[in-house]
């Protein structure tokens, strides 16, 4: 009976998918691609490229540490790991959900900031009232258990999928689907190896 109860409050294969891809798209793509592209420019590609190969790494690390210690722990049950229990583990864990704490606000204040860009300016100061609610119904979805946070993920992970197909394809439409040439050499180029100006 234990069992059957323990594996209906698990996530789902399809849940867990979809609650990863969704933050990936959300935090990665939604709120920082656009700061991190206004702050290098041209090189861009090669941010995104580099960002790209440390999150590969990562990712591994997890899936690999997640086959040799499976646990709803998280990072906690990670960090108990390789520092075993004890004031590094905690200090470490304490760290990891103040970013967390740090990394939500920011989703939500930026999803306020966004929303509120549809509406006539006068409505700006309402970004904080739209992120507190985010906040809060991000709230209510945990505290009814796995199940709903798997299906809210879901459904979430295809709007944000759709959303993002649809700026790509719109992107690529208004710049007229232009050929690369290879003869492009941007502005910052002399930072670049010679290698890569014509790439």
């Amino acid at each position: 009976m234990l069992n059957v109860q323990n594996s209906k409050e698990k996530l789902s294969l399809i849940g867990s998918v979809s609650l990863g891809t969704g933050v990936m798209i959300g935090a990665g793509i939604f709120v920082l691609m656009g700061q991190i592209a206004e702050l290098v420019g041209d090189l861009f590609p090669i941010a995104f490229i580099a960002g790209a190969v440390v999150v590969g790494f990562s990712a591994y690390s997890y899936v690999k540490f997640s086959n040799a210690y499976p646990s709803s722990g998280g990072v906690a049950k990670f960090l108990t790991k390789s520092y075993g229990p004890g004031t590094a583990a905690g200090l470490f864990s304490l760290l990891m959900y103040v970013s967390m704490v740090v990394s939500e606000s920011l989703v939500a204040g930026t999803f306020g900031a966004y929303t509120l860009r549809l509406f006539p300016e006068q409505y700006a100061g309402y970004a904080l009232v739209l992120a507190v609610g985010l906040i809060t119904i991000a709230y209510i979805v945990n505290i009814l258990g796995n199940k709903v946070i798997g299906s809210t993920a879901t459904i979430t992970a295809v709007i944000k999928v759709l959303g993002i197909s649809l700026l790509a394809i719109s992107g690529l439409a208004a710049s007229g689907f232009a050929d690369i040439s290879g003869n492009y050499v941007p502005e910052s180029g002399q930072s670049l190896p010679l290698s890569l100006i014509h790439i």
